[in-house]
């Protein structure tokens, strides 16, 4: 699973206090997985149940005791409708962690006139549907989308796709060279400090595995393709 794989990776416990009971948890966790990030305690919906959070983006709920935990997410039927609590949570999160990526790390097609909503794509440059979705990008902005792009190389750290990432970023003119390589056009060999390898890993924390991957201003991530009309619609600029 990938919340045991996470434990095995992480070196720090830190927490923020939610309530008082938040010291019997983070001692049981210390001891049994000392190498755990926990970066949230609180309530449930559930009585005696409590969400805890981990800085890799796992979720989990535990006693109040911190003794026993369960995996998974926390669905509500309150009213006769199905509503996932936990993905509720994970969208909070993920517009937190997008917010505060510096505008300067994003490479941003903005709409002439008023921009109307936004989104964050993570992108592959050699991704088929992102390079569908990248000629759609006029279409959007012309909507009043602003498209902003985070890399997410899906062959990995390293690979002849991030090369290109961090070729397309070290451009003096980042829109033209990521819009070139989309193309297939070969762009000039580049290497520069850049947040390439930073993008991807934040992705992955925020439970981007294939590309494109939309993130909403909401948080709501949309996996996959999506045409600008229906992406429009779906934003409420149509």
């Amino acid at each position: 699973m990938k919340f045991i794989k996470s434990m095995l990776c992480l070196s720090l416990f830190t927490v923020s206090v939610a309530y008082a009971g938040d010291a019997e948890i983070i001692k049981e966790f210390n001891n049994a997985m000392p190498s755990l990030i926990l970066k949230s305690i609180e309530k449930s919906k559930i009585a005696g149940l409590y969400q805890v959070e981990a800085t890799s983006g796992e979720m989990l709920f535990t006693s109040s005791d911190g003794a026993y935990f369960i995996t998974g997410d926390l669905y509500s039927t309150v009213g006769g409708k199905l509503q996932n609590l936990t993905e509720k949570r994970r969208e909070k999160s993920r517009a937190d962690d997008i917010s505060a990526v510096n505008a300067k790390d994003k490479i941003i097609f903005s709409p002439k006139g008023k921009t109307k909503a936004k989104i964050t794509v993570f992108t592959d440059i050699d991704c088929g549907y992102c390079r569908k979705l990248h000629k759609e990008v006029p279409a959007l902005n012309k909507m009043g989308v602003e498209v902003s792009y985070l890399a997410f190389p899906r062959s990995g750290i390293g690979s002849e796709s991030y090369n290109k990432f961090v070729s397309a970023w070290c451009s003096d003119d980042k829109k033209k060279a990521i819009t070139m390589a989309k193309l297939g056009q070969k762009i000039p060999a580049k290497v520069c400090k850049n947040p390439i390898a930073d993008q991807y890993n934040l992705g992955r924390k925020l439970g981007v595995n294939g590309t494109p991957a939309i993130v909403l201003e909401d948080g709501r991530l949309i996996p996959g393709y999506m045409p600008a009309e229906k992406l429009g619609k779906a934003l409420g600029v149509l």
